[in-house]
């Protein structure tokens, strides 16, 4: 998305991707888009979204089950988003230049620094295994990791903060029923754990398109026993449990061995147990970690170095994880000290065959939840994304490059442990649309660098602008904001932000929410720039409704204007509001 919005502006640009497969994770399972007000995050994200529409109503019709499956957009196979991806960087082939099997390491002589700007950078060919030299004006670092922040010395944290720092719901170690309240051995303390990365698979259980889930080489049965009996008894660590008693979970094992499936509250059964699915058109699903269970798809702990480490060491962690996923399914599929028609339930399922079918149907990259998170001129916490009083927005920021929701939202940093109620560190609460500000993807130090995937927050701040869509926007704001700098010859952090919010408005980004306005709205662009200084806080602009005395003497206030010549219930708000839009602007 930087590449494509600075393609936009005129700009050339080099992608370098350290695969053979652009696309990040939404081409490498994660399917099921993560967004909790569709609205909230538009551009180039939405552009995608409707594009993935498109794909399937060419491939299959418009009153076809793949339309209805993929939810307007919303929901697509891996093979279909790498395709749309292709697809929009074609538009501009003549001013991006895509190389894949490029990889860049943190390593002090791979980057070249003078007077505080990137001149250049040595990637590392991988299929002829030699360095290769690349020069630019603006340098952007849009992975998972930052390896290319932390080569310019740009300073970050790992980790989670106490709550004591910031005051975060879910900061720190914790330990809480899913949905449910806070449980013993939860002390709110720092420390360097980082929450669980794992494969987002894509299974199907259509016969004709289902391949069967091997036993990997390395497979340890011992890593998977504590199953057997979260299967027999109902086990979970759903808000359900604080009521459930040992005597509730002994008769349901009763109920299991006379053939039945579990009935205990808050309880799966067969592979729901192990994974939390979204449907995917074709018969497809997206298959995450089951946050309701004490061992899914996730694997805490193992991962803790992969921020700072080398794509050496990255890689053999990728390859044990890929195993240990393989051998969660291989024992729940048949292991018998588990109940037959679980194990039968679960053998319904296997990857989908025409899915990565260069990578044995298993995804191409883990997914990598968080990393660095480097210190910008701003750092996202998680009050800026919490209303500030009941039922009002959070923040408003004058700086912001996007509306994004999604909740506060992290996955366990540790295995169980016996006595807990769920593992530590795995929590959701939830938000309200929010606003993100430029200034976090902008380190102080490098005058020519953007991060627009590892910014500056909290580890909750970054739970939740984790999320592609709103990944996707700070990308675009990015490319844009390069642009400027290039054009006028500035640092990074002095762009003009109210040219780079113009321009974003321009290509239909949202940067305050409304309930009732939209990108398609005549008067989307202008209400966009009132919206972010200020003028209309509330959910819904009412542009058609009568003005009222206090929206008069707040406007009056925040403008310098003399709005006398208007009238409360007699003057509409669309003529006030267009009035001091055309003042401020001219």
């Amino acid at each position: 998305m930087t590449a494509i919005s600075a393609a936009r502006m005129g700009k050339t640009a080099v992608l370098l991707e350290r695969t053979k497969h652009i696309g990040g994770l939404p081409a490498n399972g994660l399917g099921a888009t993560d967004i909790s007000t569709r609205g909230a995050t538009t551009g180039l994200f939405l552009d995608f979204i409707k594009e993935i529409k498109r794909e399937y109503t060419q491939t299959y019709g418009i009153h076809s089950q793949q339309v209805k499956d993929c939810s307007e957009g919303y929901h697509f196979e891996p093979s279909v988003a790498e395709k749309v991806y292709e697809k929009m960087l074609s538009v501009y082939a003549s001013e991006i230049k895509v190389l894949k099997m490029r990889q860049f390491d943190a390593f002090d002589n791979r980057i070249f620094i003078t007077n505080d700007r990137i001149d250049s950078i040595l990637m590392v060919n991988r299929e002829t295994n030699t360095l290769e030299c690349y020069r630019g004006r603006v340098f952007v670092d849009a992975t998972y990791e930052g390896d290319l922040g932390a080569a310019a010395k740009i300073p970050f944290r790992v980790g989670r903060e106490c709550k004591a720092e910031y005051n975060e719901p879910g900061a720190g170690r914790i330990y809480k029923y899913w949905n449910g309240s806070v449980g013993l051995g939860s002390s709110y303390e720092a420390d360097n754990a980082i929450q669980a990365y794992n494969y987002r698979l894509c299974l199907t259980d259509n016969p004709k398109n289902r391949v069967a889930i091997t036993k990997p080489l390395h497979y340890n049965r011992d890593e998977y026993v504590s199953m057997i009996e979260d299967v027999w008894t109902g086990r979970n660590t759903q808000a359900a449990m604080e009521s459930v008693t040992t005597a509730m979970m002994e008769e349901n094992r009763r109920y299991i061995k006379a053939g039945h499936p579990t009935k205990l509250p808050g309880d799966d059964w067969g592979v729901a147990k192990l994974t939390n699915r979204v449907k995917l058109p074709n018969a497809k699903w997206d298959a995450n970690n089951q946050h309701a269970a004490f061992i899914s798809t996730d694997l805490p702990e193992e991962n803790w170095a992969w921020p700072t480490s080398s794509w050496e060491w990255r890689d053999k962690f990728a390859n044990r994880l890929r195993e240990y996923t393989e051998g969660l399914f291989w024992f729940a599929q048949h292991d018998k000290a588990l109940p037959t028609h679980f194990r039968e339930a679960v053998k319904k399922w296997g990857y989908a065959k025409d899915e990565y079918q260069d990578n044995g149907y298993f995804p191409r990259q883990v997914y990598v939840r968080e990393g660095r998170r480097f210190t910008c001129l701003y750092n996202f916490t998680a009050a800026d994304a919490l209303p500030i009083r009941k039922e009002t927005r959070p923040p408003l920021h004058a700086t912001s490059i996007t509306s994004s929701h999604y909740s506060l939202d992290s996955h366990a940093v540790r295995k169980r442990e016996t006595g807990r109620v769920h593992l530590d560190g795995f929590l959701s609460y939830p938000t309200l649309p929010y606003m993100v500000p430029y200034e976090v993807m902008v380190p102080q130090e490098i005058d020519n660098l953007l991060l627009p995937l590892p910014v500056s927050a909290s580890h909750i701040g970054f739970s939740t602008l984790r999320m592609e869509p709103c990944w996707m926007a700070l990308g675009q704001a990015a490319g844009i904001a390069s642009s400027i700098a290039i054009d006028k010859a500035l640092k990074m952090r002095n762009i003009p932000i109210k040219a780079l919010q113009k321009e974003l408005v321009k290509q239909h980004v949202t940067l305050i929410y409304y309930q009732d306005i939209d990108p398609t709205h005549p008067d989307f662009q202008w209400l966009q720039y009132l919206g972010v200084r200020g003028y209309l806080p509330a959910w819904k602009v009412g542009l058609d409704r009568p003005v009222e005395a206090s929206d008069l003497k707040s406007w009056s206030e925040l403008s310098g204007l003399d709005l006398k010549a208007f009238k409360s219930a007699v003057s509409m708000r669309r003529e006030v509001l267009f009035f001091i839009y055309q003042k401020c602007t001219s």
